[in-house]
């Protein structure tokens, strides 16, 4: 059938192989159903919460803010820009959505234009009484050329398929690595700040320790006690500033930590000391089905089933065979500018190829890629587990720390009471020194104890925010539709 000269040389080659696209059917292979996770009712350890409905009562974006610490708001803000992990992610992201691309250039043809041009020579060449004449013959070929695979079996759209969930993938995988790195960075922060108030508490200790030494002193010079009380005072009193200095190990360690996790030398970050927070904000918690929806890693673990699940679709299009097309249109004759209606030429070429025996690769490949996607549909479940047990196992600390911490702190109170009786009778001179060492050592482990509770209890409430997803939704996975439309318009076969 001839083609309008009207047409462009490129158009003419691809307008040779439409009629082949309607050879496309249906993607060989199992189509993607979500499979059923273990989703429990209600959570076990829900006493004494107020389950918080609707589910936009979450959190969102910015969980940290009702703690209401403007240096924490300010060093969690920087690592969605700057830790590293977050842009080694975010490249790995970048990386998932040109495979997409990559993937969907194949359901289009292939076009090329060459321009060849020959010469030959014919001497001159005497040969008894006859002289041959030289002349040069010039040919020239010119024009596109197009070759198409059509994805009759639905091969490369399984492929495309099985990209835009990797994509999807790596995405989800992003805003874990954030939420993981700012619940990291708000861990190392309270631990910070409990570390500060363990300082004061040191330091609060040994001016009362002070105090009792400068007792012991004068009852010593009165030659009321002997000599060793003023050493058992002032060995306390060192001990007590000894501690002290110790915890800026820790506190310097956690500084660098929230450094690191910034993005930033630890050289370049001081954060200035700052009172411990008396109470933890409350977390609402809403139903378990829709933790299913909030956790990045368990929308990682889904869309690796899906992608899996793709994959066995393009080991079984191997069964089929592999049908090519190519169509050339252009010019040739005499001469370089042989572009004329006389010189016209195009073809159109049609090729296929199926394998009939393969030692059982075929169906190897097929089975690999089935059990793959039972791996993936395990790792999901086990991930869905692991996400309940994480949420239960914060709503139980951080209900029984608030219990702790009442008693904890009457304990405080009993012991402070038993001090300053026995400090008052030692002044008077009718108990020993040694009952006033040991309630003052009871009431500053009563005081340690009190202070450990609390900055479990800030903890506990950081990783029941990240369990709960940290605000975080699967409807901020991009679309299917907008990775695949990133790649330009992809044929409608």
């Amino acid at each position: 059938m001839p083609i309008p000269p009207s047409i462009s040389p490129v158009r003419r080659a691809l307008a040779a192989l439409a009629p082949c696209v309607a050879l496309v059917g249906c993607a060989v292979g199992p189509d993607y159903v979500k499979p059923p996770a273990p989703t429990p009712v209600a959570y076990k350890e829900m006493k004494g919460w107020k389950r918080a409905t609707p589910l936009d009562d979450m959190p969102r974006g910015e969980w940290w803010r009702p703690f209401k610490d403007q240096t924490l708001s300010g060093l969690i803000s920087q690592v969605a820009v700057s830790n590293q992990n977050v842009a080694a992610s975010d490249a790995a992201y970048r990386s998932a959505k040109a495979l997409v691309r990559e993937a969907q250039s194949s359901l289009y043809p292939t076009v090329s234009v060459a321009y060849t041009g020959t010469g030959a020579h014919n001497g001159s060449r005497t040969s008894g009484f006859s002289t041959g004449t030289a002349t040069t013959l010039y040919t020239f070929d010119a024009g596109p050329q197009a070759a198409f695979t059509p994805d009759i079996w639905g091969k490369v759209r399984r492929a495309v398929e099985s990209d835009v969930a990797g994509a999807q993938l790596s995405a989800a995988d992003v805003a874990e690595a954030t939420l993981s790195a700012q619940a990291l960075l708000a861990v190392a922060y309270y631990n910070l700040r409990a570390s500060d108030a363990l300082k004061d508490l040191y330091d609060r200790t040994a001016r009362d320790y002070q105090r009792t030494l400068e007792i012991t002193e004068r009852q010593y010079a009165a030659g009321v006690v002997s000599k060793a009380d003023v050493a058992t005072a002032r060995t306390q009193l060192l001990n007590t500033q000894a501690q002290a200095i110790n915890v800026g190990v820790s506190r310097a360690q956690y500084e660098h930590a929230i450094a690191v996790l910034i993005g930033r030398p630890p050289a370049e970050l001081d954060v200035k000391r700052a009172a411990f927070a008396v109470t933890p904000p409350g977390v609402p918690v809403a139903l378990p089905s829709t933790l299913l929806e909030r956790r990045p890693d368990i929308a990682a673990a889904e869309r690796a089933m899906q992608q899996q699940n793709a994959l066995i679709g393009v080991a079984i299009a191997a069964y089929y065979p592999d049908i090519s097309l190519s169509a050339a249109y252009g010019f040739a004759g005499r001469g370089p500018l042989a572009v004329s209606a006389a010189n016209e030429l195009w073809s159109v070429a049609f090729s296929a190829a199926q394998t009939v025996f393969d030692g059982g690769l075929r169906s190897a490949t097929v089975d690999a890629a089935r059990a793959t996607y039972d791996q993936a549909v395990a790792t999901y479940r086990q991930t869905v587990l692991s996400a309940f047990q994480g949420v239960e196992d914060q709503l139980a600390a951080i209900r029984i720390l608030a219990q702790q911490q009442k008693v904890q702190d009457e304990a405080v109170k009993a012991a402070q009471e038993q001090v300053d009786v026995l400090l008052n009778q030692y002044t008077a001179g009718t108990v020993a020194f040694t009952a006033v060492v040991v309630a003052q050592a009871q009431l500053l482990s009563n005081q340690i104890s009190s202070l450990t509770v609390r900055q479990n209890r800030f903890l506990a409430t950081v990783q029941l925010i990240e369990a709960l997803g940290g605000g975080w939704s699967a409807d901020d996975l991009p679309s299917a539709q907008a990775l695949e439309a990133a790649g330009g318009l992809v044929p409608r076969l």
